[in-house]
């Protein structure tokens, strides 16, 4: 348990938010400008969606109870679309074999994330497959679409500097990502009280009690 905890810990916000700005940096500095327009588009829509899905939650119950869906395991969606990428970047200019096997190890990267959020009890087996399929998507567009536009120049240093902060990254504290997207839900929402993933499945039940009790 306590290695999927330190596992974990590399899909968080703080990690991967890091990784997918040096991934912008190092398609700006290598002049790839669609490239880097279409990857803040992609990840920036993902990141949305996640979100939306998040508050829909928190804020009006807004969920599927059937499959135990409260919204989208953030941690699956930036680590199956952000690690392909870069691994995609750095291999760009090796044989191709290589680099469809690193991009392969950054999609297994991520769904050994999801895993992750399942043994810690974080999230449904439905909200991590989602989470996998909407980064896996974003990862796989935007290498459809940078595959034939010219490769940006990454000079290794960068990815040896790059690589520092990731690590570094991930020995940081974690942003209050959960609280704030609590405080946007309560405020949008105008409740006091959140929705929990605990009463919410536990509302049809209660619903059904008193019918139960006189029959």
């Amino acid at each position: 348990m306590n290695a999927w905890s330190t596992f974990t810990h590399f899909g968080n916000s703080t990690v991967m938010l890091s990784v997918a700005v040096i991934i912008t940096i190092w398609l700006m500095t290598g002049s790839a400008w669609r490239m880097a327009f279409w990857w803040c588009v992609l990840f920036g829509a993902g990141l949305l969606i996640v979100l939306a899905t998040k508050i829909a939650f928190v804020g009006w119950g807004i969920g599927i109870r059937d499959l135990d869906f409260t919204g989208i395991s953030g941690h699956a969606m930036r680590a199956t679309a952000v690690m392909p990428v870069m691994l995609y970047l750095m291999l760009q200019n090796t044989r191709r074999p290589l680099l469809v096997a690193g991009v392969l190890l950054g999609l297994l990267f991520g769904v050994l994330i999801g895993i992750s959020r399942l043994v810690v009890n974080v999230h449904s087996i439905s909200e991590v497959v989602a989470g996998c399929l909407l980064g896996g998507i974003i990862s796989i567009v935007f290498l459809l679409i940078a595959a034939p536009l010219p490769k940006p120049a990454i000079r290794w240093w960068y990815i040896g500097l790059s690589l520092i902060v990731m690590l570094g990254a991930s020995r940081a504290e974690p942003v209050p990502s959960q609280r704030w997207v609590r405080d946007v839900s309560l405020y949008l929402a105008g409740h006091d009280r959140p929705y929990i993933r605990a009463t919410w499945k536990m509302a049809p039940v209660l619903r059904k009690a008193p019918i139960d009790a006189d029959v």
